[in-house]
């Protein structure tokens, strides 16, 4: 699979759309920032819920750990939101200078790398919640549950289906779509 501004291409040509390396980089702008939708307001949620929590009764009572594990998770949603806010502003800095195939491809990895952050800040929130409503050895073990989960389904689920798309020849009808492999 080939590597087109950022995305790697599911198999199709890049002459399949009959589009311009601009208008593939517009379509792939639009699509990165339609995922940034989704996971910003997921990071936001997340970040909210951080912030209160610094003005609940129980604050005062969290031990050393849990108060180090509230800052962390905290900074890494901040963190977090910072790189999925950054590709407006740098879309936003270099609007008009023809640039769009290197704003996606930056973007991507911003996008990327908010992904990588945003792992941590979720397992750290659970580590923090569960360690405060069950104890630290639970806390631990749903931490380090959060990140298999987040692995398996945005690690290693991506490579699964692009290993399956690398097979599709023989599963699919000359339209490109799926062709059903089970009982009808």
């Amino acid at each position: 699979m080939s590597e087109n501004n950022g995305y790697r291409s599911t198999g199709e040509s890049s002459d399949a759309r009959n589009e311009t390396p601009m208008e593939r980089a517009d379509r792939n702008f639009s699509e990165l920032l339609q995922e940034l939708r989704v996971t910003q307001a997921g990071v936001q949620i997340l970040f909210a819920f951080l912030l209160t929590l610094a003005f609940t009764e129980r604050f005062p009572s969290l031990d050393t750990v849990q108060r180090a594990t509230y800052v962390t998770t905290l900074l890494l949603a901040v963190l977090s939101a910072a790189l999925f806010t950054a590709p407006a502003a740098v879309h936003r800095s270099l609007f008009g200078q023809h640039s769009k195939p290197r704003i996606v491809r930056v973007s991507s990895r911003l996008a990327g790398i908010g992904m990588a952050v945003l792992v941590f800040a979720l397992a750290g929130s659970v580590l923090l919640v569960v360690d405060v409503a069950v104890g630290r050895t639970g806390g631990i073990i749903a931490s380090a549950g959060t990140l298999l989960v987040c692995a398996g389904l945005w690690g290693l689920l991506p490579v699964l289906v692009r290993g399956r798309d690398k097979n599709k020849d023989s599963n699919t009808g000359a339209s490109g779509d799926i062709t059903p492999t089970g009982p009808r």
